[in-house]
């Protein structure tokens, strides 16, 4: 079988390598002429994503994956065409910006042959796949949905870092527009993928066919928006705890230990291509839901809450320098889609202080392109922020931050035999909060 994979990203080159270990002929497409150099060379073009260094070198020389920039070079000779290019959502508006889906549907339709199956792995609103991609394809290829090609939207479910382990371990959804799509696509995935036994599971892991390309859409922005609702609730409960002397995260512990209850961790931010994405994917066609906008609004303002709580601690921060510690959204990733440290600095800016970043991850010189001053653990700052659960910061002391006057701890990670006689803001422990600073 022949597959093409177009876009070659932290998911789409993963998928295209899984499909190549599993027999398939892979041909990836992406417009980034370097990525695909680097794919060609058998080398992965991001750090950190595990098994994928190791299955290039062994693909590539065996002539079962390559890459190009050309469609014209992938999609006419391919049994199946899966795409994976990112769709935005407008900071302003948060209505979806389609511009390099379309552009790759386009691309992929001026190219398509009878007989392929085309499936969409980019999460998307509910009623696009047939509504905006079908009828493009149609209308530009000539050929008519179910009778010469079959459409089926699939949505990816894996986390970067462990792609191969979460293909194994999650069911495959599927919702096509026809029964024989729906039936080519079962074929192809099944062709595909391996499972792991899933005991847990109400049916078999393994290939699920949810009837319409609508439910798979929707079931792919269920499962994330019922995260981003969840971390909203979770902050709510931490903001009431911390102005309350209670410990949140032994409250939620004590909630969780029954089977109905199952909220999440709070957080100074929450980050990455998915969770703060697909709500806004969600309201876009439902926006009467109040409970996911009030949920993402929350989510979004906790960075300038809790600087807003820094500054009744120490004052205004004009003229002291803080230190914000973590750029990427989630510790084992070298990624900063969504990072809450935009936010952060945005806002410790806005209130007057001088604002360095540091990350284990990134260079002086990544740090010094996204416009911040690099830190480095040793220099002094009157304030620190951990934006990211990195473990090295769980290690840090107030020997390493000469001059620290108080702590945010966005992620629980610090304990006080760390930072003896510093002040400590963890947010929804307001026990901490309250010893720490009663001794101050």
């Amino acid at each position: 079988m022949i597959t093409a994979v177009v876009g070659l990203g932290k998911i789409g080159l993963p998928l295209a390598v899984q499909f190549a270990s599993a027999g398939h002929e892979v041909i990836g497409v992406d417009i980034d002429s370097r990525q695909v150099q680097q794919v060609n060379q058998a080398l992965e073009p991001f750090p950190g994503e595990e098994g994928l260094q190791d299955k290039l070198a062994e693909l590539v020389p065996a002539g079962k994956l390559r890459a190009t920039t050309d469609y014209a070079d992938a999609v006419p000779q391919a049994d199946a065409v899966v795409i994976v290019v990112p769709l935005f959502v407008d900071e302003e508006t948060w209505e979806p910006d389609f511009a390099w889906m379309d552009s790759a549907t386009r691309s992929l339709a001026e190219h398509l042959t009878p007989g392929t199956l085309v499936s969409y792995e980019t999460t998307l609103p509910v009623g696009t796949l047939r509504s905006r991609f079908v009828p493009m394809i149609e209308e530009i290829s000539g050929l008519q949905e179910s009778r010469d090609f079959y459409a089926v939207f699939s949505p990816e479910r894996v986390l970067t870092g462990r792609v191969f382990e979460d293909l194994r371990k999650y069911p495959k959804l599927i919702g096509a527009i026809s029964e024989a799509g729906a039936e080519r696509a079962r074929e192809f995935y099944e062709s595909a993928l391996t499972f792991d036994p899933r005991p847990d599971l109400p049916r078999p892991n393994g290939v699920w066919d949810l009837g319409s390309p609508e439910a798979s859409e929707l079931a792919k922005l269920a499962e994330t928006t019922y995260r981003d609702v969840n971390i909203g609730l979770a902050n709510e409960f931490a903001l009431f705890a911390q102005d309350h002397g209670i410990d949140v995260y032994k409250v939620i512990e004590a909630s969780n230990s029954q089977p109905y209850s199952h909220i999440h961790r709070p957080g100074i931010a929450v980050g990455g291509h998915c969770i703060p994405v697909y709500p806004r994917l969600y309201l876009s066609t439902h926006p009467e839901a109040d409970t996911v906008r009030t949920a993402r609004k929350l989510n979004a303002s906790m960075p300038a809450r809790l600087i807003e709580r820094a500054v009744n601690q120490l004052g205004e921060l004009t003229g002291m320098r803080a230190a914000v510690l973590g750029a990427s959204y989630r510790t084992g990733v070298k990624e900063t889609a969504f990072s809450g440290v935009f936010a952060v600095v945005e806002e410790l800016r806005r209130r007057g202080a001088t604002v360095a970043v540091h990350d284990p991850y990134y260079s002086d010189e990544e740090l010094t392109g996204f416009g911040w001053e690099p830190y480095a653990v040793g220099q002094p700052a009157d304030l620190v922020v951990i934006q990211t659960n990195h473990p090295e910061y769980a290690e840090l002391t107030s020997a390493d931050v000469p001059g620290v006057k108080l702590v945010i701890d966005g992620r629980n990670i610090t304990s006080s035999t760390n930072w003896p006689a510093v002040p400590r803001m963890v947010l929804g422990d307001g026990s901490v909060a309250a010893s720490d600073n009663a001794s101050s």
